[in-house]
């Protein structure tokens, strides 16, 4: 067995790659270990030179990384593009997710409400603020620790209507996911995939890139809830 690759991703890829690293062993023998971490967190560790042959995060992280001579700028592909899905608690009432309008209502009508502090909710505070109710609703929004999903706070009652890229939402138990936001107001991401400089089998890497990538690939990240890139 080959010393086994080693990586660090954001949380919305997590089930993606894990499946993805699983199948690639199975074809190539080669073992891959991705740690998922808050994408905030895994940026700052890579930047810190902590030894990783991969990392996966949202392309603007990425391009920031290359930037700063911490990732091979050649090595940079696209894998996914992701976007952003509304849930509730499992048995309450499905917001009417039609229209810009629709949402905007209900979000003014949640007692308690969530989203992340990826770049998906960048997006959403910046659409609160566009929509003029970032003040209103500033003391009902609940944030959730880096790494930890937004669904898991609905699931336990905490919050009442929650924002996540979708493949955060799927998999988790105890909330319903309502729908997408409407195209008006979607924000997609894109994640990408780099060979970090520390990386310590650079070739190999490039390699599991190249698979990631591939068509080979796609049925998974549908699977997951995201886009081929």
């Amino acid at each position: 067995m080959h010393t086994p690759l080693t990586g660090i991703s954001s949380m919305a890829t997590r089930q993606l790659l894990s499946e993805l690293a699983s199948r690639y062993q199975q074809r190539s023998g080669q073992a891959v270990q991705i740690e998922s971490v808050g994408g905030v967190d895994a940026a700052k560790r890579v930047a810190a030179g902590e030894v990783f042959d991969v990392v996966v995060l949202a392309s603007d992280a990425i391009a920031k990384l290359i930037a700063a001579g911490h990732v091979q700028a050649d090595s940079r592909v696209d894998l996914v593009h992701s976007g952003v899905a509304v849930a509730v608690r499992a048995g309450a009432t499905l917001p009417d997710l039609s229209s810009e309008a629709a949402v905007r209502a209900a979000v003014l009508a949640a007692p308690r409400l969530s989203y992340s502090t990826g770049p998906s909710g960048v997006a959403l505070a910046q659409l609160f603020e566009r929509w003029g109710i970032a003040d209103e609703i500033r003391p009902r929004i609940v944030t959730p620790p880096p790494g930890v999903p937004v669904g898991s706070l609905l699931a336990k009652g905490e919050v009442d209507l929650g924002f996540q890229q979708l493949s955060e939402l799927i998999h988790l138990t105890g909330i319903t996911v309502a729908g997408a936001l409407p195209a008006a107001i979607q924000t997609t991401t894109t994640f990408t995939a780099g060979v970090c400089i520390t990386a310590t089998q650079p070739d190999a890497a490039r390699a599991l890139l190249a698979f990631l990538a591939s068509p080979e690939a796609h049925e998974a990240k549908r699977r997951q809830g995201m886009d081929p890139a």
